[in-house]
């Protein structure tokens, strides 16, 4: 009898614990570790208190345990280096290396990488110093977009449609240095107007396989209103893969990127997530992550019917997904994030939440999940919130507005002091 595989998943959010959930199901039946996890994945993977930045940490684990695949979830494991240094080591993962993490890393990188490559992006500058930056700011046309150049937790982007807030962007960024380094450099670029689509394909390095579309709701309240958040909902799928319009952004965007990461020697093994907007002259890219969506990967995962670990496996050698082909459920998925209350403002932490049910081993047959994104488990055991998004019920159902309701009907069962959530995920467009 063979041994079980031994896999570890970077991370602790609702991404991560999709991840971890969708690799249980495969039929080979790995023993699955996660570091540092949260209270709703210890129920599927044993968690290890090593944090996702600690990359040194981590490969001392993964070495020790002998892990067979270690999956990154989060950005800053990828953009600190850790796929190099595992790989140095001989040990097998799943993500882009510093290079090619840069994509994500340095705004500057990737709008200069796209124009290296041909690829349609909005025009823009860069600036070094904040005098260059307000005095061009106060020159040129409205509405304009300030992004810090760095990693900022989804937050270095504003979105200027007046002077003054141009003009507190790039005093915020490079003067008071809100996000740190990240505001070092900073792009000022025209604003782009249309719907957003995000496409996600994995590549080995040589191929492209994408995945089901699916489309997250960034604003906080109902009818696309209120501030920007790192997602309240999702759902899958957006546009057919076969869409005419998906093709064309498979063909000018995606292949480029990954023949232009090849050109330029910047191996990349893992989740090209490109951020496009629709405009009147064509599909623009915004940016790139270099990793899995969230909250987009629990529509998505939800509906993998291939077995979702020998999809990481492959990924993860040079050339692995030439001959693979992915299956999914055509059932819609919707995933409602249950927020805590003031996010994406200051929230309260450690506030007990009731009514979770573990998900079992019937969650795919049912097509209902409940992922934790911010959960820890509290000193008595009972599950705590800990953080702004605190968990993603997700369900698979005939028709989107069914799979809307489905999840409602389970995340009316659910409570916690403060939780907030949008009532018209998957019962409204995103866009």
């Amino acid at each position: 009898m063979n041994e079980r595989k031994k896999v570890l998943v970077v991370g602790s959010g609702g991404r991560e614990h999709t991840i971890v959930s969708a690799i249980s199901r495969s039929p080979s039946n790995p023993e699955i570790y996660c570091a540092p996890g949260n209270a709703g994945i210890a129920e599927e993977a044993q968690c290890v208190d090593i944090g996702g930045e600690d990359i040194e940490g981590l490969l001392q684990f993964a070495r020790a345990e002998e892990i067979d695949l270690t999956i990154v979830g989060p950005e800053a494991p990828l953009v600190a280096g850790i796929v190099d240094l595992f790989e140095s080591e001989g040990l097998k993962i799943f993500g882009p290396g510093k290079g090619g993490a840069q994509l994500e890393g340095s705004k500057i990188f990737c709008k200069e990488f796209l124009c290296r490559h041909g690829i349609p992006t909005a025009a823009f500058e860069i600036f070094e110093d904040s005098e260059t930056a307000l005095e061009h700011v106060n020159e040129r046309p409205l509405p304009m977009v300030i992004k810090a150049d760095g990693l900022a937790a989804g937050k270095g982007v504003i979105v200027a449609h007046d002077r003054d807030t141009a003009v507190k962007a790039v005093e915020d960024i490079m003067v008071e240095r809100s996000f740190g380094d990240a505001g070092s450099r900073i792009l000022i670029e025209d604003c782009l107007t249309g719907s957003e689509i995000s496409i996600m394909a994995l590549t080995d390095g040589v191929n492209y396989l994408p995945l089901e579309t699916a489309q997250d709701y960034k604003p906080a309240f109902d009818g696309n209103e209120g501030p920007n958040t790192g997602g309240m909902g999702s759902y899958s799928p957006y546009y057919s893969l076969g869409d005419p319009l998906v093709q064309d952004i498979l063909n000018k965007v995606i292949r480029k990127t990954v023949e232009g990461l090849a050109q330029e020697e910047l191996p990349f093994k893992g989740v090209l997530y490109a951020g496009i907007m629709l405009t009147d002259e064509g599909p623009m890219m915004l940016e790139y992550n270099a990793r899995f969506g969230d909250p987009e990967t629990q529509s998505i995962l939800s509906r993998l019917k291939t077995d979702p670990l020998a999809v990481f496996e492959a990924a993860s050698e040079p050339g692995g997904l030439e001959n693979m082909v992915l299956e999914w459920d055509e059932r819609d998925a919707v995933c409602i994030v249950a927020a805590s209350g003031g996010y994406p403002g200051s929230y309260e932490q450690g506030v007990p939440i009731e009514g979770l049910t573990p998900a079992g081993e019937n969650a795919q047959e049912a097509g209902l999940w409940v992922y934790h994104a911010g959960t820890r488990r509290g000193e008595t055991g009972a599950t705590l919130t800990a953080g702004g998004r605190v968990l993603g019920v997700t369900a698979l159902e005939e028709t989107r507005e069914a799979a809307s309701e489905k999840a409602y009907e389970a995340l009316a069962g659910i409570s916690f002091d403060g939780l907030h959530s949008r009532s018209d995920i998957g019962q409204t467009m995103a866009n």
